[in-house]
């Protein structure tokens, strides 16, 4: 997956014009799709991120490149940058990983640390900042989208930034149905339940609350509310050809063959549309 310079923009709250600075200070090479438009990946939106935040305590890209490029190498095998966090301290590169800090330009280490469970690894943090240097906390929808970007590439972290989106902001029901959902694929099924009715509490049409309930609620061995949830889905989404596979299978179970047929006959068609 690919970032373009405007979507990066808006995540990070920056300008176009900063994003492409910040690039090439960082001697990023973002590739062009046939529009000849940059498209960056998500290390390269993570290494963005951390630039704009430590460029406003004297760091600049291209001294923080050539640190990401020493982290590679003292990094255990197999350990990503997103796992970790970076730091400016007193003018120092320090990394923090989970008990460790350690200044990442000359490997010198720091202090056993007491990790935040309430700050995601992959935010920035700036404890001695410079006076007078203007900073913006990010907005619980910026939260939401970072817990989108590293959802599929780190869960927990993403756990932690929808955790954050919604402690701002509880009536973002798409962050309570990610959330949910990491929590659903943990097999967490009454947690994922809880933040899926959250989502519909706040947003009752919202298809994909509903439909996950549905799953999660089969999950829990509650197969008619379940059925419930699935036709709420259809009649906020009736596109939604999951919806009625699920449907035309617990149909089948209770024993009403006319509604099985009729749902899978709708699924089928949608699939074939589709």
């Amino acid at each position: 997956m690919t970032y373009s310079t405007r979507e990066v923009a808006e995540l990070l709250g920056i300008s176009l014009a900063r994003v492409r600075r910040l690039a090439r200070s960082a001697e990023l090479h973002p590739g062009r799709d046939f529009g000849d438009r940059y498209e960056f990946t998500f290390r390269d939106l993570v290494l963005l991120r951390t630039a704009v935040a430590l460029e406003e305590t004297g760091i600049t890209p291209r001294r923080l490149l050539k640190a990401i490029r020493a982290l590679g190498a003292q990094l255990p095998a197999g350990r990503p940058l997103t796992a970790v966090r970076i730091t400016s301290e007193a003018d120092e590169l320090v990394v923090v990983d989970g008990g460790l800090a350690w200044n990442v330009e000359t490997g010198q280490t720091w202090m056993q640390l007491q990790e935040d469970e309430s700050e995601p690894i992959s935010a920035i943090s700036r404890r001695r900042p410079r006076p007078n240097v203007a900073s913006r906390a990010p907005t619980p929808a910026e939260w939401y989208e970072l817990g989108c970007v590293l959802q599929e590439e780190s869960p927990l972290q993403a756990e932690r930034a929808f955790r954050t989106a919604l402690k701002g902001d509880p009536s973002l029901a798409d962050a309570a149905v990610n959330l949910g959902f990491l929590l659903h694929e943990r097999q967490e099924f009454g947690a994922a339940e809880e933040h899926y009715r959250a989502a519909l509490e706040g947003n009752p049409g919202h298809a994909t609350a509903a439909y996950n309930l549905g799953v999660a609620l089969e999950d829990l061995s509650r197969p008619d509310e379940a059925l419930a949830m699935y036709l709420r889905a259809i009649e906020s989404d009736p596109l939604l050809a999951d919806a009625y596979y699920n449907l035309a299978r617990l149909c089948e179970e209770r024993g009403d063959r006319a509604a099985a047929l009729s749902h899978l006959r709708t699924y089928s068609d949608l699939v074939r549309i589709g």
